[in-house]
């Protein structure tokens, strides 16, 4: 322990953190941390899904702890491991810190379920990870700076050569700040891009700048309190309105300042700089968070004279950390740059999970190409990438690195009872995206038993787009999937997007009510079939899209290159969908034609009926009708659509009734 302490003591004079992993039986390892915790002084934050002596957060609440600093901390592994949490926790931590991980015996851990696989790998019961804890193993042994202490064996401490001495920031600008402010200062209107790592004072700059200038600022960002940082920067001039308000206000300033800009919804960020004469967006490249090379990527390249800079001297902690730099190699965090032109002819190639044991550096940069393009990706992803079953993945192989990588999922195959109870609103099992979405959204009963492969990721590298590579990497998966019934995408709906699956040979099968928060976008599905029953189902649904879209439209503010069909009658499948809303749990939107085909046949009042599909607000007729809330609403909609069925057919509707309620019981 007389070790320890002198090498714990040597690393807050060079500004560095390390890894102590600890495995072995779960009661012998927590043993192991509170020893040290007796030794070495701090705030010894425990970190884990089961309740620690002391200071302890659970995994899932960390991020409410972004912001602030901690002197050590545990991270508990031992049962799951939630590599997001880890990194998070990772970059709390202040110079000379350890992060000491809890892990079970190594000989073992590969074989072992991992509770937190409930949250990506879409299976009923926690599965074992072997490619990742592999993986993991292999980058602490690498890098000789963490240590790991296994039971039944001594902590040794190495005799690490000493670093330079470190010397912390004062709160004023260090040189690469002070060269950033320099040319932000005298802006007089456009967009900047601040992009930077964790601990390199981006938030810092930002409230430097708000103090610096004699101009006023306002500043956003997904949650107020992440910006503590840029507040204490910025003094009494620090303003703050969060961007759904501040797009909803008439308030202006002469700056700008959105702090996490990638975490922010992309057309409503472009809302929001489209109203300011200079904006300065900052937000962290790859990471727990997500990336901000994909943000720079999508968001950015529709400005011109756009500034970017970027911080690449950590503040908070010495250049080289090792702790650092074993948290970027397990979750590979250094994301493509996209500089350099993957070369030659590409050769479209399938690659296997277990490619990461045998050639750990493919799969790798398919990895850090899909992170760099898609800006929502996160460790989440990677976990599922290496060890979730039903995962299928592409590479468009240059001479150098990939220019091309598509991810495929295995979907669908449920049982026709558990479809029609998905159908009808009872069951919602895990995974299956699109199958489940045909079925609890569409009008099929049965699409989920339908035998699927989704599209979940698909890049191409910048400098080699427009070559037609995205095009031969879906061939090539439809190719693989002719066993399957269809193969489908579910995406952002742009024009373009659409006119790339469309070129594709996909068929546009639904389109969402909401826009989603990640995209700002309404969320669009198209399947290609392959199949009988494929071709029957993207004819069904697609004809089902055509026929709503007349009342669709105008819930949505999006043209679509579709022509709507002008059926009003009554068929088979409205009856049923009704008798799904009326006696089930369909959604509202998702009957939104029937339901108005519906008020066509009928004369009777349905007030909430009507007035609900007429896009009076919930609020509006919860007053109006003496309802107590949306919960009542939704209760009195149901029973006015079955009214309105039973003064059509009661018969047939009684009888519908019955076999919808019975689908709870599958």
């Amino acid at each position: 322990m007389d070790e320890l302490n002198a090498l714990t003591a040597a690393m807050a004079q060079e500004g560095i953190r390390r890894l102590l992993v600890i495995s072995g039986s779960p009661a012998w390892s927590l043993a192991q941390a509170m020893s040290l915790r007796e030794t070495l002084p701090g705030d010894w934050l425990a970190v884990s899904p089961q309740a620690m002596p002391g200071a302890h957060c659970l995994p899932g609440a960390l991020v409410t702890l972004l912001g602030r600093e901690f002197h050590h901390a545990i991270f508990d592994a031992r049962r799951g491991f939630d590599v997001a949490a880890f990194a998070a926790l990772g970059g709390t931590l202040r110079a000379g810190s350890w992060l000491v991980l809890l892990v079970p015996p190594l000989v073992d851990w590969p074989g072992l379920p991992d509770d937190d696989s409930m949250r990506w790998s879409d299976t009923p019961e926690p599965i074992a990870t072997p490619h990742f804890v592999q993986h993991f193993c292999r980058v602490i042994y690498q890098h000789p700076q963490t240590l790991v202490w296994q039971q039944g064996q001594p902590l040794r401490i190495p005799v690490f050569s000493p670093g330079p001495a470190w010397h912390p920031a004062t709160g004023e600008p260090d040189a690469e700040q002070s060269q950033v402010l320099s040319q932000l200062m005298p802006l007089s209107e456009g967009i900047a891009v601040l992009t930077a790592g964790r601990g390199r004072g981006k938030s810092a700059l930002a409230g430097m700048l708000i103090r610096q200038c004699s101009t006023t600022a306002i500043v956003t960002a997904p949650a107020k309190a992440a910006t503590d940082v840029l507040a204490a920067f910025a003094g009494d001039k620090f303003q703050f309105i969060a961007p759904d308000a501040l797009l909803a206000s008439d308030n202006t300033a002469d700056w700008l300042i959105v702090d996490e800009a990638a975490a922010i919804p992309g057309p409503l960020l472009h809302k929001l700089t489209a109203r300011f004469k200079r904006v300065l967006l900052c937000t962290t490249v790859q990471g727990y968070e997500g990336t901000g090379r994909g943000f720079l990527l999508k968001f950015c390249a529709r400005f011109h004279d756009l500034r970017i800079f970027t911080l690449e001297q950590p503040l908070r902690w010495a250049r080289d950390c090792p702790l650092e730099q074993v948290i970027s190699a397990a979750l590979l965090f250094h994301d493509e740059t996209f500089t350099i032109r993957p070369q030659g002819r590409l050769q479209l190639t399938a690659v296997a999970q277990s490619a990461w044991q045998r050639q750990p550096s493919l799969p790798a940069a398919l990895y850090q190409l899909l992170s760099g393009a898609h800006y929502r990706t996160s460790p989440l992803d990677l976990r599922r990438m290496m060890d979730a079953p039903g995962q299928h993945f592409f590479a468009a192989q240059s001479d150098t690195v990939p220019a091309g990588a598509l991810w495929l999922v295995e979907e669908g195959g449920l049982h026709a009872a558990l479809s029609q109870a998905v159908w009808a609103g009872f069951r919602r099992p895990r995974g299956n995206l699109v199958a489940q979405s045909l079925a609890a959204h569409g009008g099929s009963r049965f699409a989920a038993t339908l035998h699927a492969r989704r599209i979940t990721r698909i890049a191409v590298h910048p400098l080699r787009q427009r070559e037609g590579i995205g095009h031969q990497l879906v061939e090539r998966a439809c190719l693989a999937a002719k066993a399957c019934d269809y193969l489908s995408v579910s995406f952002g709906y742009t024009p373009e997007l659409w006119r790339f699956w469309q070129r594709c040979g996909f068929i546009l099968v639904r389109i969402g009510t909401h826009r989603e928060a990640s995209s700002g976008c309404y969320t669009a599905m198209a399947i290609r079939p392959f199949s009988e029953r494929g071709q029957a189902m993207a004819a069904h649904e697609h004809q089902r899209l055509r026929r709503d879209l007349p009342w669709l439209l105008s819930w949505i503010e999006e043209t679509l290159s579709l022509s709507p069909c002008n059926d009003a009658m009554l068929n088979e499948d409205d009856w049923w969908e009704l008798a799904g809303f009326a006696f089930a749990h369909r959604p509202l939107l998702a009957c939104i034609g029937s339901l108005n085909r519906l008020l066509l046949q009928v004369t009777l009042a349905l007030p909430a009926l009507r007035g609900r599909l007429s896009q009076q607000s919930e609020s509006t007729l919860c007053a109006g009708l003496g309802l107590s809330g949306r919960k009542a609403l939704l209760t009195r909609l149901r029973q006015e659509t079955a009214s309105a069925l039973a003064s059509v057919d009661p018969v047939r509707a009684d009888l519908l009734r019955q076999q919808v309620t019975k689908l709870q019981f599958f």
